[in-house]
């Protein structure tokens, strides 16, 4: 089970990342906009609003890379931590901005959570 726990963590660390790319630097690019299915005007004017939602999430990815290599207890409760950070922005970005969220963003995170949880 903590092989499990390391590999769904480190996926939805990899998961961030990959969020953070899109925001912050491709955001006005075909990758990002297919993401945020905006036009290349509404892309461009939100921008900096994605740029910023790129670096939170890029700070959840960073946080769960130290919980995976961090010894344990530390370890432990940074990826605790860090995953429910993640679970709860899913949620709400699920219910403010796009039913989506839920399922790319708070359904790894609780899977992630429950694993290093059963794991711990």
């Amino acid at each position: 089970m903590t092989t499990i726990a390391y590999v769904l963590a480190g996926l939805v660390a990899a998961l961030h990342f990959y969020f953070l790319v899109l925001e912050m630097f491709l955001w006005e690019r075909a990758p990002g906009r297919r993401l945020s299915g905006f036009d290349a005007p509404t892309a461009k004017a939100t921008a900096r609003l994605a740029a910023n939602q790129g670096l939170y999430n890029g700070f959840l990815a960073a946080g769960l890379v130290w919980g995976l290599i961090a010894d344990d207890p530390t370890g432990f409760q940074v990826r605790v931590f860090f995953l429910c950070c993640v679970v709860v922005a899913g949620l709400y970005g699920g219910a403010t901005a796009n039913r989506r969220i839920y399922a790319a963003q708070a359904l790894p995170g609780a899977l992630a959570l429950a694993a290093v949880l059963a794991a711990g």
